[in-house]
């Protein structure tokens, strides 16, 4: 009798973690997301939306200013990291309880593909943070959903799926309240490895799921 055949190896699984951030704060979640989707066993990017701010008012901010310096050799977003993706996880800091202009712009700079049907059937989740406690965590978060509801895409969000949700207590995604001045904490970063490895695992079984059903 012949041996089983080995169990097919898993499709690999794509993962873009696109941000924009100012100070640092999203700048480092967006690195605590991507390392464990990578320890995970994904295949990622991580890319930076491209700044609209004008210098000025960089070099009048020094967190600003360092942020921008530190995080020069991260590649700018395009629109074909998207089209590699099978799983997209944005970040961006509240805007007036709102997406960032600048990570709005990457988006909308997409339309082509998103008509094309290009955007659809990957899986999309987001991450925030916000200088006050209640800023527009929440609503920046949906706002970004919105776009993802629009393109057609599968969110998958942390939910209450792991006990320390009901520490950190956002279903909808990780984030973080403070500024420069506070470092991103162990609640935050326990909520970044948890959404990562979730995104992970459900854009894996997602992938694998056709070519299982033959």
């Amino acid at each position: 009798m012949s041996p089983d055949p080995p169990p097919p190896h898993p499709p690999p699984v794509h993962v873009a973690v696109i941000y924009y951030s100012s100070t640092g704060t999203i700048a480092e979640l967006a690195r605590v997301i991507a390392d464990t989707a990578e320890h995970e066993g994904a295949e990622v990017r991580l890319r930076r939306a491209a700044e609209l701010a004008p210098q000025v008012a960089i070099d009048a901010n020094p967190a600003w200013a360092a942020n921008a310096a530190a995080t020069a050799d991260i590649l700018e977003a395009t629109a074909e990291d998207m089209l590699w993706a099978d799983a997209v996880i944005l970040g961006t800091p509240t805007r007036f309880g709102n997406v960032s202009s600048q990570l709005k712009q990457y988006l909308d700079t997409l339309g082509g593909h998103w008509q094309a049907g290009h955007l659809q059937d990957k899986v999309y989740s987001g991450f925030t943070a916000s200088a006050t406690k209640h800023g527009g965590q929440e609503s920046t978060l949906l706002a970004l959903y919105q776009t993802v509801h629009h393109f057609g895409g599968i969110l998958v969000t942390p939910g209450y799926t792991d006990p320390s949700k009901f520490t950190d207590g956002n279903p909808y995604g990780t984030s973080h309240v403070g500024g420069p001045d506070t470092p991103v904490d162990d609640e935050a970063r326990t909520a970044a490895r948890v959404q990562a490895r979730r995104v992970v695992k459900f854009t894996r079984a997602i992938k694998a799921g056709p070519a299982q059903a033959g």
